[in-house]
């Protein structure tokens, strides 16, 4: 454990774990402090960030991160489509810059990063409808299916699983492979770690993973294999890979999901990092196993994503 990642525990557990401990989680303070940590990320050189918005009643968006002149060069690219963490009630694209930005540079995949509508305004399947809108509206403008890589962290790691599950229920062509960070696959709320590393995940309790859950979860049983992927039948997905840390109160969520695939003949690639916290990748540069983790998810992409030429997608392309 080197010791920036020590430093990186140590603040979890100042700023961040207090917030999980209390009785009720608070959407807006969780917003709050998310906008807050925003920083400035600088543009990886030789990389063009494209934010695009959407009005109100039209809430597919997300930013496209590219090389600036692989288009007109006709060069071909990977494409890797990102779901950001929060709990599916706060971050977005931007509290993310540091992770995707990273990925893309170290795996020369040109990266849309989705801004899916969250809970508990938007309750499941807002955030699956709107993952599989736009890997379908990729698919629509060109891009092949097997250039693509599903990519997530936490929440965002779970929905990226169960955009799979979801695709391949649909008979959809499945992407090359799934990249998950962390994920929180199970809103159930039902892994053993919840307890046996509460106190010392520096920045969940496991009491506050049940809580979070109601947001998006809404009406729906929580082993609702859409919403829960741990629960499929995860037969016929494309290689995975997992990354999470020893002490996360979400490590079963991990373990279990990579055993089940596994068991069901998917190739896993599942690796549990000692010590590190929750999406320890966020704090790339800084912490080098970060970088490492990060690296070594650009060579996974790079390994199962073919290079295909693609045109740059158009959100409006992704309206329903």
């Amino acid at each position: 454990m080197s010791w920036q990642s020590a430093v990186a525990c140590w603040l979890l557990k100042r700023q961040f774990r207090p917030e999980t401990l209390k009785p009720h989680v608070s959407v807006e303070r969780a917003r709050a402090h998310a906008a807050s940590r925003i920083r400035r990320q600088p543009v990886p050189a030789g990389w063009r960030l494209t934010v695009r918005e959407r009005p109100a009643d039209a809430p597919l968006r997300g930013e496209w991160l590219e090389r600036a002149g692989d288009r007109a060069r006709g060069v071909p690219v990977r494409t890797i489509l990102y779901c950001h963490g929060g709990g599916y009630y706060f971050c977005s694209p931007a509290s993310h810059r540091a992770l995707v930005f990273a990925l893309a540079a170290r795996s020369g995949a040109r990266t849309f990063s989705l801004d899916y509508r969250l809970a508990p305004e938007h309750p499941f399947p807002a955030a699956l409808d709107d993952a599989l809108a736009a890997y379908r509206a990729l698919l629509a403008e060109g891009t092949p299916a097997d250039s693509i890589v599903i990519a997530g962290d936490s929440a965002g790691g779970g929905l990226a699983l169960a955009t799979l599950v979801a695709l391949r229920d649909a008979g959809d062509p499945l992407p090359a492979a799934g990249v998950l960070f962390s994920p929180w696959t199970d809103l159930a709320a039902t892994g053993g770690t919840l307890e046996s590393n509460d106190g010392v995940d520096p920045m969940f309790c496991g009491a506050s993973i049940g809580r979070a859950a109601q947001f998006y979860i809404g009406g729906t049983d929580p082993t609702h294999p859409h919403l829960s992927p741990l629960y499929a039948d995860l037969s016929g997905l494309p290689p995975l890979l997992i990354q999470a840390g020893s002490t996360e109160v979400l490590l079963d969520d991990a373990r279990r999901v990579a055993q089940r695939a596994q068991a069901a003949g998917v190739p896993v690639e599942c690796e549990i990092w000692p010590n590190m916290p929750h999406v320890w990748q966020l704090w790339t540069p800084f912490v080098p196993e970060a970088k490492r983790a990060i690296e070594g998810a650009a060579r996974f992409v790079r390994a199962h994503a073919r290079e295909r030429d693609a045109r740059p997608l158009e959100v409006d392309s992704m309206a329903r």
